[in-house]
């Protein structure tokens, strides 16, 4: 009998846990779910969809050797591969910490764009982005305007702050940042995800990150509310990758002339699921050259899946 190779079938058929746990939590609650698959080396991205959708959560975040990082972290949302998350970063090097598999200090994750550097300081988890790189109406590479924004939200021009247009920024990806003039107009938004999910596609964004800096709603520095149906999500209560983008706006076009900044986010969905982003700045000549956005993790439970 010829012997047959079943290390593929193998991958194929093994049992898997995923770990569920929520980042940027604030005061030990609230937070936003991910998923955090360990020992996934040997999944095609075929399998690891399949799990993400099966986990159900945003985003799900699979863990394996790196020869170069501390681990390599591949990303999926229910419908596709993302080159970075967030949170579901944070998640995963809480998970990690709290199992003993990274210890305080500096740590490096590997992805589909490159590596990027992950500190672990006091408990929280910080990663590393990029310098921003903007762009407004006259900027963007496609035929959208900002009336077609306001349209896709239910929103109105008086509606927004007039310190800012909607602007495009890019820290390793692209959202597109929207202030609002206060609480209650954050709270009243009206997303035509269909219309969104269109904008997004044709300006190759995440998704919109909607912000206010009214003092009525936050004793931070902002308060926020993300919309992301392009990668399957309706709003997502925290998303580490969005904060960058928006920290930077509020230092180089809002005068926030400071090194740290801290959003929050989930305060308005139903239910709320409030959360806490941390972004300390790297300055040098009053520039921004980078960024840490980071927070506090908890793991909530275990779920087994079958693949």
């Amino acid at each position: 009998m010829t012997h047959q190779d079943t290390s593929n079938s193998a991958v194929q058929t093994r049992a898997l846990t995923a770990h569920i746990v929520n980042a940027f939590v604030k005061d030990g609650q609230g937070g936003n779910p991910a998923g955090v698959i360990l020992d996934a080396d040997g999944y095609t991205d075929a399998q690891m969809l399949e799990i993400a959708g099966k986990v159900g959560l945003s985003e799900t975040a699979f863990v394996s050797r790196s020869d170069t990082e501390t681990v390599k972290l591949d990303f999926f949302t229910p419908n596709r591969r993302i080159a970075h998350c967030g949170h579901a970063t944070i998640a995963t090097f809480s998970y990690l910490a709290s199992i003993g598999r990274v210890g305080e200090g500096a740590a490096s994750k590997e992805t589909v764009d490159g590596p990027r550097k992950i500190l672990i300081k006091e408990g929280a988890a910080y990663m590393e982005q990029l310098a921003p790189k903007y762009a407004t109406e006259a900027d963007w590479a496609a035929d959208v305007k900002n009336t077609d924004v306001l349209r896709s939200l239910g929103l109105s021009e008086d509606q927004l702050d007039p310190r800012i247009a909607p602007t495009l920024v890019n820290t390793g990806n692209s959202f597109l940042i929207i202030a609002v003039k206060d609480a209650k107009t954050l709270q009243d938004i009206n997303p035509q995800q269909d219309k969104i999910e269109a904008i997004s596609d044709q300006l190759d964004l995440i998704g919109y990150y909607v912000f206010t800096t009214d003092p009525a709603a936050t004793k931070n520095d902002a308060t926020t509310r993300m919309f992301a149906p392009r990668y399957a999500i309706d709003e997502e209560a925290a998303t580490g990758m969005a904060a960058g983008p928006l920290a930077c706006l509020l230092h180089d076009r809002l005068g926030v002339d400071k090194d740290r900044i801290v959003i929050e986010q989930g305060n308005f969905m139903t239910p709320a699921s409030p959360s806490l982003i941390t972004v300390d700045l790297s300055r040098m000549g009053g520039q921004i050259t980078g960024l840490m956005a980071g927070g506090f993790g908890k793991v909530m439970r275990s779920v087994d899946i079958d693949l």
